[in-house]
């Protein structure tokens, strides 16, 4: 791929790619696991099970496993007390990351469309953004209970495409992890990730990308609007 690139619009992963969550979903997975007498689990060991939605984090708390399914009535009693809690605090500690804001404001000065892609459910995403002054930059959010499919699936980038009228190959994704590549790929998009993120505790470098990016700044400067 030769840079800069000719995008007519932008999507952004949430997570580890805005902001830095994580601090506040370890906070919500401690109290959890206090109101169930269980141990609490390091922040680092955290970091490397978000990006599935809170669900999915949740029972990787629980299981200390990627993938296992905890006990039934375990889960059954523990997710609401996840979700009672991370709506509480979902906001306390999260911040950008440096070079986001810088970044939003040089897309938008390019004249681009400037959309968030999330599988964070909405009752989270919004007020995450409003909270943390971004949701002004975006004029889409689509969160992961917005369609009937979520990243990986190609699903959410599609529907950007149709809404502003953009061709697949003229929107780049931007994110953090395998999430995001294997929905870029899937459907015919260019995408950067940053380093910084929340990749299973994996580089980024490894996966299947154009760039990767050291801020959102940095990957504006590899874009010019088509």
């Amino acid at each position: 791929m030769k840079f800069p690139i000719a995008i007519k619009a932008v999507v952004i992963d949430l997570d580890g790619t805005l902001l830095d969550t994580a601090p506040d979903l370890a906070h919500a997975a401690e109290l959890m696991m206090a109101e169930l007498n269980l141990p609490a689990v390091p922040l680092a060991t955290i970091k490397t099970y978000i990006g599935n939605g809170v669900s999915r984090l949740a029972k990787r708390v629980l299981t200390g496993d990627m993938e296992a399914e905890p006990d039934a009535e375990l889960f059954a009693r523990a997710f609401p007390l996840y979700q009672k809690h991370y709506a509480a605090n979902v906001s306390l500690y999260s911040r950008p990351f440096d070079g986001v804001v810088a970044g939003l404001e040089a897309f938008k000065a390019m004249g681009v469309h400037v959309a968030c892609i999330t599988n964070k459910a909405e009752a989270y995403t919004l007020p995450l953004l409003k909270d943390t002054g971004l949701f002004d930059y975006f004029e889409l959010i689509l969160s992961g209970d917005s369609l009937p499919k979520r990243k990986p699936d190609p699903l959410p980038l599609l529907h950007a495409c149709q809404h502003f009228g953009v061709a697949p190959a003229e929107l780049l994704l931007i994110g953090d992890s395998l999430n995001d590549t294997q929905a870029a790929r899937a459907a015919g998009c260019p995408v950067f990730c940053v380093p910084y993120g929340y990749n299973r505790g994996r580089a980024v470098e490894e996966l299947d990308l154009d760039a990767v990016t050291p801020t959102l700044l940095d990957a504006a400067k590899l874009t010019v609007k088509a």
